[in-house]
């Protein structure tokens, strides 16, 4: 997809500061990160979200790739949160598979927090 920005990262046509680099995944640091460590974790192919026929070889690299991400980021031993939003009430800004990898302080004991509390 050539307006996808995780694609553009891929491809190398916008820089990212690169975490790990494997044969079919990439992990790059959040341009806004939500915790001192924020790193994203994508597929180099484009898929929108984790329904879009992702062959589970892709699924087992993503997720293979959290607990590497989380000792080059130096919080393997402390913790760390990992999350995937998937689609609009999800928050999901980007339409690209990711798994972000969240760390480097403790978290709140909440999972989630909806935009509109009835």
């Amino acid at each position: 997809m050539s307006e996808c920005i995780f694609c553009m990262i891929v491809n190398g046509e916008i820089p990212a500061k690169v975490v790990l680099d494997e044969d079919d995944v990439m992990a790059f640091d959040d341009v806004a990160p939500q915790a001192p460590v924020h790193t994203l974790i994508i597929p180099k192919h484009h898929y929108a979200h984790m329904a879009d026929d992702v062959p589970p070889d892709t699924m087992l690299s993503l997720f293979s790739a959290v607990p590497k991400v989380a000792a080059i980021k130096g919080v393997a031993e402390s913790g760390y949160r990992v999350i995937i939003n998937n689609g609009h009430d999800a928050a999901q800004t980007v339409a690209h598979l990711h798994v972000h990898v969240l760390g480097g302080r403790p978290m709140a004991h909440g999972m989630v927090r909806f935009g509109s509390e009835e």
